[in-house]
């Protein structure tokens, strides 16, 4: 009784009073969050000398995290206790009765409860385990903390003084993975959509304009003689002035791979079956349920995405502890041996097009090849069972659908008002949909990976599908109260 009581009166956003927000409302709130999720972002944590994460970036895409500041957990807890939920809740060892007030919020204080504990406990974890790792010199010139020597006066820290900062370390995550956490619940409530697909289109519309408008000089080409730009379209007219075409066709190649990608998450999200319902009492009256070809939406890759994008943090750190039991990884971040080698994508941010590109060969080993194959059938196979197990927890299975349908006194014509047969019926679509569906979502982002993109290909995927689905959102319940001139934007 006393646990209950608990999982009730947990502190929560407070919710609108009114009955439905307008557009202006929510797209305040949302700007709101989105602009202090970028300064949190730029803010560091006080104390950090080593940011052995710092070489995961396109990782901290996927978490929603940008690593060494504040917001180094992203969306990781809030996604690994949503995970965990769901299994506990598929498999009968939780079950709550989501269509009642009292069930609901009893589902979202336990939801609350395990995020709270993941954060916390991935917080200690990045520290503990050498991630991000305090300083064991303290610069008094520039007030810096670090782990090397640097010019200038030092000072070694004792060993009680590197305790404390770590606690401090873990104490600082731990604040800014709850800031993330109530950030999600405003946007869910006062905002458009939710906060976990705000942070992650956030954090890929970033990379994404960086990686292909960046003057900024990046790495020298291989072979050549001259310091490009890190953006793919700049470097792309460089290397054409330059005479190295090489480079041109290896930043052309992944600017063309983002657009193929980009129009095909379009095309698959638009793909729908529709089915046509009638009112009971209502004769002559009707309306055409939509059942999107993508059902599960965007939620399976970013449950498989999370999990590989855990499962390589965790080689990390064990690496540094140790115990390298999921494989080793270089000094620059790249898989080189173990399970984690076999999970990932071959060639890096480049991936396959530009391997081939860059050595000039289709020849690139057995290897290569191999791996480029297994992570598409995990990627596949992990989108598959989590979309299953997402429409099954959900309520967005056959049976629920049949009986919120019969409910609101809808039924398909033809056919007699009953809910066992309202359900074969749907049964028939929403099953062949979830699996078809979330094979094709993984198949497209993990292709996108291993090919290659400005962006993760996974990553691509979700915020093309996240801004689409909520396209869809905002031109049905909020064409009307629009400014003019964005309404005939949206239309």
């Amino acid at each position: 009784m006393a646990l209950k009581d608990m999982l009730l009166n947990l502190p929560e956003v407070a919710g609108p009073t009114q009955k439905k927000l307008g557009f202006k409302e929510k797209l305040k709130w949302t700007l709101l969050v989105l602009v202090l999720f970028f300064i949190m972002g730029i803010i560091p944590l006080f104390g950090l000398g080593d940011n052995a994460l710092a070489q995961f970036e396109y990782l901290s895409i996927i978490l929603g995290a940008e690593f060494g500041s504040i917001i180094s957990l992203g969306i990781g807890p809030l996604v690994t206790a949503s995970i965990v939920l769901q299994l506990l809740n598929g498999a009968g060892i939780f079950s709550f009765d989501t269509k009642t007030p009292e069930g609901k919020r009893m589902f979202q204080g336990t939801q609350k409860i395990v995020s709270i504990f993941f954060i916390v406990f991935e917080a200690g974890i990045y520290v503990l385990m050498g991630g991000l790792s305090p300083g064991t010199l303290y610069n008094a010139a520039t007030h810096q903390f670090t782990s090397q020597v640097i010019a200038g006066t030092t000072i070694a820290l004792s060993a009680s003084m590197i305790l404390t900062l770590k606690l401090l370390l873990i104490l600082q995550l731990s604040i800014g993975g709850l800031i993330v956490m109530f950030m999600d619940e405003i946007i869910s409530k006062w905002g458009f959509g939710s906060g976990i697909s705000l942070f992650i289109v956030a954090g890929v519309s970033k990379s994404l304009f960086v990686r292909a408008f960046s003057w900024m000089s990046g790495p020298e080409s291989l072979g050549g003689e001259f310091a490009y730009a890190s953006g793919k379209i700049p470097q792309f007219f460089q290397a054409l002035y330059n005479g190295d075409p090489q480079t041109a066709l290896t930043a052309a190649a992944l600017v063309i791979t983002t657009v193929i990608v980009f129009c095909m998450a379009v095309y698959l999200q638009s793909m729908k079956i529709e089915i046509p319902l009638s009112f009971g009492r209502i004769r002559g009256h009707g309306i055409r349920w939509p059942l999107s070809f993508a059902y599960a939406s965007n939620i399976p890759v970013i449950l498989i995405s999370a999990f590989l994008a855990n499962l390589q943090l965790w080689a990390r750190l064990l690496q540094n502890w140790g115990h390298p039991i999921l494989g080793e990884m270089s000094a620059s971040g790249s898989p080189i041996s173990g399970i984690i080698s076999w999970v990932t994508v071959p060639g890096g941010q480049n991936g396959l097009v530009g391997l081939i590109l860059t050595q000039g060969t289709l020849f690139l080993g057995a290897r290569v090849y191999i791996q480029s194959i297994i992570y598409i059938i995990i990627i596949v196979c992990g989108a598959v069972v989590f979309s299953y197990f997402w429409v099954q927890t959900a309520g967005m299975d056959a049976k629920s659908q049949a009986k919120n349908m019969i409910s609101s006194g809808l039924q398909i014509p033809g056919f007699r008002k009953d809910e066992r047969i309202l359900e074969r019926l749907l049964e028939r679509y929403i099953t062949p949909l979830t699996i078809m569906g979330g094979a094709a979502i993984g198949l497209l982002a993990s292709v996108a990976d291993v090919l290659g993109a400005l962006t993760q290909g996974t990553s691509l995927l979700l915020s093309v599908m996240i801004v689409y689905r909520l396209y869809e959102e905002i031109a049905k319940e909020h064409m009307v109260d629009m400014h003019p001139a964005l309404r005939k934007v949206m239309e």
